[in-house]
């Protein structure tokens, strides 16, 4: 899947969650459905993404946020 998708579909995500009054909760929430949703070459080309300028501008901020933030346990191969 190229990134654009993965981008949009990431975003889609963030815009539900952003709608939590607790951001902390938001950024977990986003990172728990992109770790349990998303096969790891999903996972680990977001966070490629987030290394490219001109497809991390097209990641909403939230997003973006709960990526860096979650980066470690996304990167990770879920058993």
């Amino acid at each position: 899947m190229d990134a654009s998708n993965l981008i949009r579909m990431a975003n889609r995500i963030g815009e539900f969650f952003e709608a939590m009054p607790d951001r902390d909760e938001a950024l977990d929430g986003i990172a728990q459905h992109i770790q349990k949703f998303w096969e790891p070459r999903m996972r680990g080309r977001i966070l490629t993404a987030l290394t490219e300028p001109e497809e991390a501008e097209q990641i909403k901020p939230i997003v973006r946020d709960a990526l860096h933030l979650h980066a470690k346990e996304l990167g990770r191969v879920q058993m």
